[in-house]
C-alpha cells in the first residue's frame, strides 16, 4: 500500500512525504478502525496495482458516519484496465455497508480522467441545493 501511495506522490511530482514517513503513516492508519485500504490487481498473480484509502468519521449533520475517499491511485502500467472503477465501486459498497451517509473526495480540476470516473459513479461538485462546495484548508508548518 505504501509503495502505491509513494507512486501517487511521485505521479503528482512531489518529493514529500518521505518513503519512511509513508511507511509509518500507513502502518498507523492500518491499526485504526477509522481507515481502510482497498487493493486491486489486473493480473492472476494478484500483485497490487491500485490502491484506495478510505477514512471514516461520525458526523452530527447526518447522525451517521461519513466516508472520505482520501486517495485512489492506479499505477501507470495498469491504467485503462478498469481497476479505478472496480476500486471506486468497492469503496462505495464499503461505505454503504458501514452505514455512511455520504462519500466525499477531492480531485484536481484538471484531472479529466478522475473527474469522468467520479461523475460516472454519480459524484457531483454541487450540493443538492445547487450550491457549489468550496473545500478549504489551513496548513501548519510542522517546524513552527
Amino acid at each position: 500500500m505504501a509503495a502505491l501511495l509513494r507512486g501517487f506522490r511521485d505521479f503528482m511530482g512531489r518529493d514529500e512525504p518521505s518513503d519512511e514517513s509513508f511507511d509509518a503513516s500507513v502502518e498507523r492508519l492500518m491499526a485504526s478502525s477509522e481507515c481502510e485500504y482497498l487493493l486491486a490487481s489486473s493480473t492472476p498473480e494478484g500483485v497490487a496495482e491500485a490502491v484506495c484509502q478510505l477514512r471514516y468519521r461520525y458526523g452530527v449533520w447526518h447522525a451517521a458516519e461519513d466516508c472520505w475517499l482520501e486517495d485512489l491511485y492506479v499505477d501507470q502500467a495498469a491504467r485503462r484496465t478498469g481497476l479505478g472503477s472496480s476500486l471506486l465501486a468497492a469503496a462505495i459498497s464499503r461505505a454503504r455497508a458501514r452505514g455512511c451517509a455520504r462519500v466525499e473526495l477531492d480531485t484536481h480540476e484538471a484531472n479529466a480522467a478522475a473527474l469522468a470516473l467520479y461523475e460516472r459513479f454519480g459524484f457531483s461538485p454541487n450540493e443538492s441545493t445547487g450550491e457549489r462546495k468550496v473545500f478549504m484548508r489551513l496548513v501548519f508548518d510542522p517546524a513552527s
